[in-house]
């Protein structure tokens, strides 16, 4: 398969930093991709929010949801933190980490973090804090959290096309992530329209994000292609990184949500109940498709050995927002099968997120996860 481009010249390539380790070492190697560990815990809260539990259950969910919600706002002050230790005690290190393609994608989880919490803190936390100032903190962070998206959009294909040489065999899963912080946004965003005056304000939000969800929409679908080209003809991915398929799903489920939200949404605009079902169902099943192929390339992953790293934060967040879809699809169609769905995709999730954070705590406490990782296995082209 010929290359996106020539071979670099070693000038363009900028390998990671091996300078002295300077003050906070245990900071060095904390990366954008500790992110995802928030968004994966914020989403199990809003999924859990989102599902139609009988109503003897609800107050045991409602004081469960909110607990993780409260531990998702506490690891994205903490994750905050170490970030920015890194970048002021480990500056040579996050240039390195900003200009290497293999990492600069993850600074999409930073926006998909930032409204992750806030979509929880508005469908959550409020029975903690209160409407009031659940409304200004989700405001915040949605404002900033799309902000953020956005320059990660735009910002990060720019280096890709401009400063990094990349082959047609390094099309990755981890691509996507830029482009699906701008979704993010347009799923969040309708839950705040009540909150704003009637007409102009709220329909200038709808239409924003129905902007932002075509945005993301558009960059997914030119994206994916490399991808699926990429493991059809160099077959699968090391098996280290195999579980960045799940990235897969998070466009995937995020539209469906966005779009459910959509026909919920107020103002004149609003889209009606049709689309979400003639766009959601297809995509959804075509998600639960991906999701079957990436489950099967996952088990034959740890039947090679696949050791544990942050990158299994990705079987959380991405199925999560399946959840929160195929929820939604149930609330507008009212089909019990949706909902059933939603129960087992969200026993999927539950189970996926309590095995990537107590493995993220013991690996934070032994201190592997902080160390510096080891250096990849060339990948290469499929065994005939």
């Amino acid at each position: 398969m010929p290359t996106l481009a020539p071979a670099a010249p070693k000038a363009l390539v900028t390998p990671l930093s091996t300078t002295r380790p300077g003050r906070f070492p245990a900071l060095r190697h904390v990366g954008p991709n500790w992110y995802a560990s928030v968004m994966g815990t914020a989403i199990v809260a809003s999924a859990g929010a989102a599902l139609p539990w009988a109503p003897a259950l609800a107050p045991v969910v409602r004081a469960v949801t909110v607990a993780v919600w409260a531990l998702s706002a506490l690891m994205l002050l903490a994750v905050l933190a170490a970030r920015a230790g890194h970048w002021i005690h480990h500056r040579d290190q996050a240039r390195a980490h900003l200009l290497d393609p293999a990492v600069a994608p993850f600074y999409g989880c930073l926006a998909m973090a930032l409204l992750a919490v806030g979509g929880a803190t508005l469908t959550v936390g409020r029975h903690a804090i209160g409407e009031s100032a659940a409304v200004a903190v989700d405001a915040v962070l949605f404002t900033v959290g799309t902000l953020v998206g956005l320059a990660a959009a735009v910002g990060i294909p720019y280096l890709l096309v401009v400063r990094h040489r990349v082959r047609a065999a390094d099309a990755s899963p981890v691509w996507l992530l830029p482009v699906v912080a701008p979704m993010v946004s347009a799923a969040l965003g309708p839950a705040l329209i009540p909150y704003l005056p009637a007409g102009q304000w709220r329909e200038a939000l709808l239409l924003a994000c129905y902007a932002l969800f075509g945005m993301s929409l558009l960059a997914t679908l030119t994206l994916l292609p490399l991808v699926f080209a990429r493991l059809v003809v160099l077959g699968p991915l090391p098996v280290a990184l195999t579980p960045a398929l799940f990235l897969v799903l998070g466009p995937l489920g995020q539209s469906t949500t966005a779009a459910g939200h959509f026909a919920r949404a107020t103002p004149a605009f609003a889209v009606p109940e049709t689309f979400a079902v003639l766009y959601g169902v297809p995509v959804l099943g075509f998600a639960l498709l991906w999701l079957a192929l990436a489950g099967a390339m996952a088990v034959r992953a740890v039947r090679r050995g696949m050791p544990f790293s942050m990158t299994w934060w990705a079987f959380t967040f991405p199925v999560g927002t399946c959840v929160t879809g195929a929820a939604g699809l149930a609330r507008v169609t009212g089909l019990a099968a949706l909902s059933w769905l939603a129960f087992g995709l969200f026993a999927l999730l539950t189970a996926a997120w309590a095995v990537a954070w107590t493995r993220t705590v013991h690996g934070v406490v032994s201190g592997v996860l902080p160390a510096a990782p080891p250096a990849p296995r060339p990948a290469t082209a499929r065994t005939r």
